[in-house]
């Protein structure tokens, strides 16, 4: 669970501010959108196949 402590003087906006960084640096909200909805297993494999090809020739052309 993300906290965030907030200052005497320091506002809400602030701490607001905070509190979404913290967030976002966690990984919480892209890990509760990617299991928003079931997906099979051989799905799972095929999309992450799918994106090591996409990232090996990213690299590739990156390094030519």
């Amino acid at each position: 669970m993300t906290k965030v402590i907030v200052g005497k003087d320091e506002s809400f906006d602030n701490a607001f501010r905070r509190f979404n960084r913290k967030v976002q640096r966690s990984g919480v909200l892209s890990d509760i959108k990617k299991n928003r909805y079931y997906e099979k297993p051989s799905d799972k494999k095929r999309r992450e196949l799918k994106m090591a090809l996409r990232k090996s020739r990213r690299r590739s052309h990156y390094y030519r």
